[in-house]
């Protein structure tokens, strides 16, 4: 889940407990072209203040509107359904594009309990599923897995919480952090490996969680698979070549090393004589990132996540990177 969809979390949590009253909206289903997917949410406090969008504009209005008219009564039912954009014309006056419909829970947040144990879990690195029965409003937690996804059947909401994706980083230096940051509001679990103590400092558990040992051992521990993505980016090729003659032979989807056309055709040629297969180079992203003139660490960094994202949701890259 992405910081946005936490935000919300930690905000109810904050409200509830001191004692104001919050209406969670959650996107359960979507037909046609929706602004925000299933699992969205956002909250509504008593007073009319949001956190968090299920369209983007105009349904947020809607739904504060609903607040101060009457239509969400403090002793309504506890979980009620509502959709949005059924007719072309209710589609255009909620601003959902090309005739897309929403339906969404809107829930009474009673006891908190279930919020609290669910951020908890998630800053553990968990991955939970929360079930949600529209009949009563009861919640219940239990473990998912990576490939769960939400389900909602009409009559019992099953969302998935917790980071499904992991994004291993080599080094810890400057350009790692700027990656550490962005990739964790792109839904991504960040760990780094770098053995080098002079860098750790200034590293907080937010931002990312340490793997110890060296580079092929950090890949070896963390049992990559089709949803990790690995990037060496220390610049130090007797670290970041012994982290890709691990994880170029994984089932890692992104493997790529930081440095220039020229150096990264010399890395290849060394992973080669080490004995690394022709097909795992075949593997190696680099340079790494789409061609977007970055110069800066920070727009290296949204060069590489920008690749990262398009290869995880299945986009086909056609841009040529300069020679």
């Amino acid at each position: 889940m992405d910081s946005v969809d936490l935000n919300v979390l930690r905000s109810v949590l904050e409200w509830r407990r001191a004692g104001q009253r919050v209406v969670l909206f959650t996107v359960v289903q979507t037909w046609g072209t929706a602004p925000r997917p299933p699992g969205a949410m956002l909250a509504l406090r008593e007073d009319g203040v949001v956190i968090g969008s299920v369209s983007g504009g105009c349904v947020e209005d809607d739904l504060i509107a609903r607040l101060h008219d009457g239509r969400i009564p403090a002793d309504g039912p506890p979980v009620q359904l509502i959709t949005y954009g059924v007719t072309r014309e209710e589609a255009a006056r909620f601003g959902l594009p090309c005739g897309g419909t929403l339906r969404l829970t809107e829930e009474r947040v009673g006891d908190p309990q279930w919020v609290a144990e669910l951020l908890e879990r998630c800053e553990a690195h968990e991955i939970v599923a929360r079930e949600l029965t529209v009949a009563n409003g009861n919640v219940v937690l239990t473990p998912a897995s990576k490939t769960d996804a939400l389900v909602f059947d009409g009559q019992v909401l099953r969302a998935i919480y917790g980071p499904r994706w992991r994004l291993l980083l080599i080094g810890a230096g400057q350009l790692s952090r700027y990656v550490a940051e962005m990739a964790r509001l792109l839904d991504f679990e960040v760990l780094i490996c770098d053995p080098r103590k002079e860098f750790v400092y200034g590293w907080e558990e937010q931002h990312g969680r340490f793997v110890s040992g060296m580079p092929d051992e950090a890949v070896l521990s963390i049992q990559t698979d089709e949803r990790t993505a690995i990037v060496a980016l220390t610049h130090d090729p007797r670290l970041d070549d012994m982290a890709l003659l691990t994880a170029l032979d994984s089932k890692a989807f992104y493997v790529g090393a930081l440095g220039s056309r020229v150096n990264s055709q010399k890395r290849r040629e060394n992973l080669a004589q080490l004995g690394l297969s022709a097909e795992a180079i075949e593997r190696l992203h680099g340079p790494i990132g789409l061609h977007i003139g970055s110069h800066t660490p920070a727009e290296i960094a949204l060069s590489l996540l920008a690749e990262i994202v398009a290869i995880k949701n299945g986009v086909e890259l056609r841009q040529k990177k300069p020679q």
